[in-house]
């Protein structure tokens, strides 16, 4: 993982090489705002899968430090009694100036993890708002958590994450107000049509004590036998592009970029631009097409 995070050219060939490995395996993504209970919510279903004889891996991402710009490590102290376990493993980064929710090296340590040791893949975004919803696209089931207690949680929820959940789950359940809670979600749930014929559920979770635990785990179990069952019947050339288009963008930001900056071309473009007989956008297009 450190290889493909820092080296580029390394990254591609590896992921080249591990991306047909990846068959089978069950990969979550568990969005939420901070403080609703992710990280211990996380643990408890770890345990739950270990109880099953899976391997587990978690990808945690943290909100960079303002100071190192590392992450601040928080789901990895929550997470310390699973460390003990060789059969789960758990991998904390930083959003390092990244928005969505999620790294920009999670992607590559969700495929190493998915082709290499674990049978589930959990990633934990940082603390989500509602535009945070880049987890969508990187796993199979997306698990939407709030708790009561904090203001509104609708309010939490709507827009753009509300609508990439396909399991809602109302933690810190033996709270006042958890109740309600569930019927206003199950409310906004109802008013649309189901996607695909899912129907997302809404879940009541107490992560300090385990309880829920297992009704996720068998709601997560549904949701991704639904969407494999959905594929074997219909077209997935959508996705399919998605990945592609993704995959040339992290080549060019990743490699050809840095090629272009260490051409004499470069060089000579810039000076070009600081003398303004040339605008950045026509260098920009010069340099991709002669590249």
């Amino acid at each position: 993982m450190s290889v493909a995070e820092n080296d580029p050219r390394s990254r591609l060939e590896m992921l080249a090489r591990l991306y047909w490995r990846t068959k089978g395996v069950c990969i979550i993504g568990i969005t939420g705002p901070p403080g609703c209970g992710k990280s211990t919510l996380i643990a408890q279903l770890a345990k739950n899968y270990r109880s099953g004889g899976h391997s587990v891996g978690v990808v945690a991402v943290d909100p960079s430090s303002q100071i190192t710009g590392g992450a601040l490590l928080g789901d990895r102290i929550r997470m310390s009694e699973l460390a003990a376990d060789p059969k789960v493993f758990i991998r904390s980064m930083a959003t390092r100036g990244y928005f969505g929710g999620i790294a920009r090296a999670t992607e590559d340590a969700v495929r190493i993890l998915a082709a290499t040791s674990s049978d589930y893949v959990i990633v934990e975004t940082a603390g989500a708002g509602q535009s945070d919803v880049d987890v969508k696209t990187l796993v199979d089931t997306t698990v939407v958590v709030t708790s009561p207690g904090q203001g509104d949680e609708i309010q939490a929820l709507k827009a753009g994450i509300m609508e990439i959940g396909d399991i809602f789950v109302v933690n810190k359940a033996d709270k006042e107000g958890a109740d309600q809670a569930v019927q206003e979600i199950y409310s906004m749930i109802t008013m649309g049509d189901p996607i695909d014929g899912w129907r997302a559920p809404v879940i009541k979770t107490i992560a300090t004590t385990g309880e829920g635990t297992t009704a996720l785990a068998e709601g997560i179990d549904k949701h991704i036998k639904h969407i494999r069952d959905l594929a074997r019947t219909r077209s997935n050339i959508e996705k399919m592009r998605r990945e592609v288009l993704g995959a040339v963008r992290r080549y060019y930001e990743d490699v050809k970029v840095q090629e272009i900056e260490s051409s004499t071309k470069f060089n000579k473009v810039v000076a070009q631009v600081g003398a303004r007989r040339m605008d950045p956008y026509t260098a920009a297009r010069i340099l991709v097409e002669g590249s």
